[in-house]
């Protein structure tokens, strides 16, 4: 089949990544003898420089990885707490009815630091520095300007320079925006990576201790006091009123990240590895719990039934998502009951040949979940709105944010890594270091009760997702994509077209995506389009035409346009594959 680009293959290491600079700076690190978590975190630095719509140091980042040396596949949970003073009733106090999608007052624990360098200090094998010149690099010498950039300057250059002037004061040098293609540089960021560096070799000579003090001054030095102090003054938000933020150095302070162990499903030869549901990672098992009932292998992957059978799995997964998850410490989270062969066998006769129109989760000892209001009732935000482009062929925009990265090295190690939060649209610069705090605290409900209720020091449940697969019980693939809530729809079409129908990973990343929209949004306004699936306009009209004959509502997108799943895959033998989604215009494959 045609692909827009040939499948890469080889036996040192390959990286994918949102961006050029970023999977050739992951795989510079790996020509100099550098390993793959070495070579992940460089590339995830770079990409908080180079992407900062996208992604930015106050943000989170969760990572599932593969170390091949113990047999170990873990989690490294990336997601910061909420801070210890955020309630639904101190939100209520201030006449605030949800928790805002920007500003001060949604910003958790900024987690993509400290899950950097332990990811980095645990099974890599480099010094600090040596990762992270790549990003200062470029951060202060300048990078060319991505056309999505320009266009999220431009769309917010006016809330910059009427309110956040911190942010102004580097994203529109000389008081314009950018241009797509200019070179651009963040100075402030340049010599906030380069204070940490110089402070905490200033302590020890020892590796190990130097990436240990560069958490520290970053979580209990200046970096945490800088936070402290910008969160206290008051900022406008999206309630068009300026709030001061709940989050405190003392928050940032306390916070540690952990490694922990991934959830885990058995699919046709595979092992599938995900995050614990803070995340929605589960939801991609739980699909394929429920899939494992068809012969797959038998359909048309363009076709009406893969399609309509895909998209009903998705939305009996993704109601389950509603009812159950959240932060393990603070909700019963059923995984393994939802993941079980008999709860997915009762689930499975839901399935039926016409398209449901009804948010159905599952029932546990005879007990109806209870689903929030917004299922039935979206939220009605009000105030200002910022629109999050991106850029896709022939399209101009759409929504979108968030970035990825694959590595695989010669040992066998490997990494999939979800950066994404510290948006530089999403709250002010922090003055002098060059980075937004991050907003996940937005996916919080504020109605009490429910498993993603607000709580203090609670994590929101996040829609970052990275996945690792393992074949025949050997460490193989790492794989995954932006996109919020589709980040487990993409993702899984890519899977299937490899396991049942035989495609290489360009082929499989290449062929038309679609995906659901029948389930509530993880962000405001939590808006859902019942029956809905989006499709690229490459799926075949007969295949429309009969899915919306059994009831589906087809929206067709652009040709190119959902989806920019990438990953890298190692067989025993040492051959190395790598395959990554042109959509977006950025994302590249690096290998040798």
């Amino acid at each position: 089949m045609f692909t827009t680009r040939p499948e890469l293959t080889g036996t040192l290491g390959m990286v994918t990544a949102s961006h050029w600079l970023s999977s050739q700076s992951g795989m510079a690190v790996l020509e100099r003898g550098g390993n793959a978590f070495d070579a992940a975190v460089a590339a995830a630095f770079v990409l908080q420089v180079v992407q900062p719509d996208q992604n930015g140091p106050g943000g989170e980042v969760p990572i599932v990885a593969h170390h091949a040396a113990t047999g170990d596949t873990f989690v490294v949970n990336g997601q910061g707490p909420s801070p210890a003073t955020l309630t639904g009733d101190a939100l209520r106090d201030l006449g605030v009815g949800y928790v805002p999608q920007d500003g001060h007052l949604p910003a958790c624990v900024p987690a993509m630091f400290g899950t950097l360098t332990l990811l980095l200090e645990r099974y890599g094998t480099m010094r600090l520095r040596d990762v992270l010149d790549y990003a200062i690099g470029y951060a202060g010498a300048g990078f060319p300007t991505t056309p999505l950039t320009s266009l999220v300057i431009n769309d917010a250059q006016d809330r910059f320079r009427t309110h956040w002037h911190s942010t102004a004061e580097v994203y529109l040098p000389g008081g314009r925006v950018p241009a797509a293609g200019e070179r651009f540089t963040n100075k402030p960021l340049a010599a906030t990576f380069e204070r940490v560096l110089h402070e905490a070799e200033a302590r020890t000579p020892d590796r190990d201790g130097q990436i240990a003090a560069a958490r520290d001054i970053w979580y209990r030095g200046f970096v945490a006091d800088a936070i402290d102090k910008h969160l206290s003054v008051p900022a406008m938000d999206s309630t068009g009123t300026e709030h001061r933020g709940f989050l405190t150095g003392q928050d940032v302070a306390e916070w540690q990240p952990t490694i922990e162990r991934p959830v885990t499903y058995d699919y046709h030869g595979y092992t599938l590895a995900k995050p614990q549901p803070w995340s929605q990672g589960p939801v991609l098992l739980q699909q394929l719990a429920l899939l494992r009932g068809f012969d797959l292998a038998a359909m048309d992957p363009l076709g009406p039934d893969f399609i309509h059978t895909f998209v009903e799995a998705a939305k009996l997964a993704f109601a389950d998502r509603e009812a159950y998850y959240g932060d393990p410490d603070f909700t019963d989270v059923p995984i393994d009951h939802l993941l079980s062969a008999a709860y997915n066998d009762d689930r499975r006769r839901l399935i039926t040949g016409t398209a449901s129109g009804e948010l159905v989760p599952g029932r546990i000892n005879g007990k109806i979940p209870r689903l929030p209001r917004f299922v039935h009732e979206p939220l009605d935000p009000g105030g200002e709105h910022l629109p999050i482009p991106y850029i896709v062929p022939g399209s101009g925009r759409t929504n979108g944010d968030t970035v990825h990265i694959d590595v695989v090295d010669r040992w066998g190690n490997l990494a999939s890594v979800t950066p994404s939060g510290g948006f530089l649209w999403g709250a002010p610069l922090v003055p002098d270091l060059g980075f937004a705090v991050g907003i996940r605290g937005q996916i919080f409900n504020l109605e009490a009760g429910l498993p993603n209720s607000i709580e203090p020091r609670k994590r929101p449940r996040t829609t970052l997702s990275p996945s690792l697969a393992l074949r025949d019980g050997e460490p193989y693939m790492a794989f995954g994509t932006p996109g919020g809530d589709m980040q487990d729809q993409w993702p899984l079409i890519f899977l299937l077209n490899h396991i049942h129908h035989g495609m290489n990973l360009q082929e499989a990343v290449d062929s038309p995506t679609w995906n659901s929209l029948h389930f509530p949004s993880s962000f405001m306004a939590r808006a859902s389009s019942p029956k809905v699936v989006r499709v690229e306009a490459r799926i075949p009209l007969a295949t429309r035409n009969e899915l919306e004959r059994r009831g589906h509502i087809i929206d067709v997108s652009e040709e190119w346009s959902l989806g920019m799943t990438s990953a890298v895959t190692r067989t025993r033998d040492g051959q190395m594959r790598a395959g990554i989604s042109p959509r977006g215009l950025l994302n590249y494959a690096s290998g040798r």
